[in-house]
């Protein structure tokens, strides 16, 4: 099954970096939808994700995993 990955992210986010890092490492690819002005808005992320409060928020085929120590639980699970 094709993995889509999805992060939300935001300027200034290590956990953003990390998480980006590790999917290019594991071979995948991935969209990214950055939070900045005149980019992606909160009030977008949070139609996708009501209740984020951290970045990044990760999704895989349209389903939310967390943030980046839930990407790297989900990895070790599913890769």
């Amino acid at each position: 099954m094709i993995k889509h990955f999805t992060v939300w992210s935001k300027d200034n986010c290590a956990y953003c970096v990390r998480a980006k890092e590790l999917i290019t490492l594991k071979g995948y690819a991935y969209e990214e939808k950055k939070v900045t002005q005149g980019g992606y808005t909160m009030e977008q992320l949070l139609e996708t994700v009501p209740y984020a409060r951290t970045f990044p928020q990760i999704l895989v085929n349209g389903e939310l995993i967390g943030g980046y120590e839930h990407l790297v639980t989900w990895f070790q699970t599913n890769d």
